[in-house]
């Protein structure tokens, strides 16, 4: 007892605690799974059926990106994003924040990235859906839609790519909702996902972690609010070019990942 005291100068209420979350999770703690528990499998496919089941939604979130200054340093920056989709093939995107201000259009036919504060657009075709075209922007563009990988019907596939354990933590509590908590493992990233608890298995957060980095820096989305019935327009999905804005080239990537014009 005394040396829980003193160690560190930590507090023995807030040792005692720490003790209690580490004893908690003994076999996840330790590193010892390595299997994705069947729960945690099912209520993922749950979500990613239901996402995948919707013709139209729109979705409001808040997120945060931590940067790892020199010195050591974790900065966080927060950029709200609002998102519609209309299936097969409409999707419009916008986030105005600390880092970013952009507003993303795809019509079924092209994309275009609208920067209001340079006053620059840029339109390119697109392929017939916006499964290939979230594909097609990022392997080609190096452009990605906020929290792109949940705008896919697919969502379970993408999010399972490189898993190698992964378990149900408990219930939560997110923004006033009980969420099934779910966390998983795997090479490169680590990540966390909050579901809506019911018969409506809609995500709430979403934490990537990036484990092999320095700082271990983190990147989160937190739903704001979904919105499975609303009123979209074609009109919401065309970008118009305000007068007085510039067109410029979308910069591609070629298949070794550097720019080309």
């Amino acid at each position: 007892m005394k040396n829980i005291r003193k160690h560190g100068g930590l507090p023995l209420m807030m040792a005692a605690f720490v003790l209690v979350l580490i004893t908690g999770f003994p076999a996840y703690g330790q590193g010892q799974f390595s299997a994705v528990e069947p729960k945690a499998s099912q209520l993922l496919r749950k979500m990613s059926d239901y996402l995948g089941g919707l013709e139209q939604f729109s979705v409001q979130t808040e997120n945060a990106l931590d940067v790892i200054l020199r010195s050591g340093q974790k900065i966080q920056f927060v950029t709200p994003a609002e998102c519609s989709i209309q299936r097969p093939n409409k999707l419009r995107a916008d986030r105005k924040g600390d880092i970013v201000n952009q507003e993303f259009y795809y019509d079924g036919k092209t994309l275009t990235l609208y920067n209001p504060d340079q006053k620059y657009y840029a339109t390119v075709d697109a392929p017939s859906t916006i499964e290939k075209t979230l594909d097609f922007a990022r392997e080609s563009l190096d452009v990605y839609a906020p929290a792109g990988d949940f705008l896919y019907k697919n969502v379970y596939e993408i999010l399972m790519d490189d898993v190698v354990s992964g378990f149900h933590v408990g219930l939560s509590v997110v923004d006033g909702v009980k969420c099934n908590h779910l966390a998983f493992r795997g090479n490169e990233v680590d990540w966390q996902i909050w579901i809506e608890d019911g018969d409506k298995p809609l995500p709430k957060k979403f934490v990537i972690t990036t484990k092999w980095m320095t700082g271990a820096p983190q990147f989160t989305v937190l739903v704001k609010s979904w919105n499975l019935s609303p009123k979209l327009t074609e009109d919401m999905f065309t970008f118009v070019p305000p007068e007085g804005v510039q067109r410029i080239d979308f910069i591609r990537l070629n298949r070794g990942g550097t720019s080309e014009r």
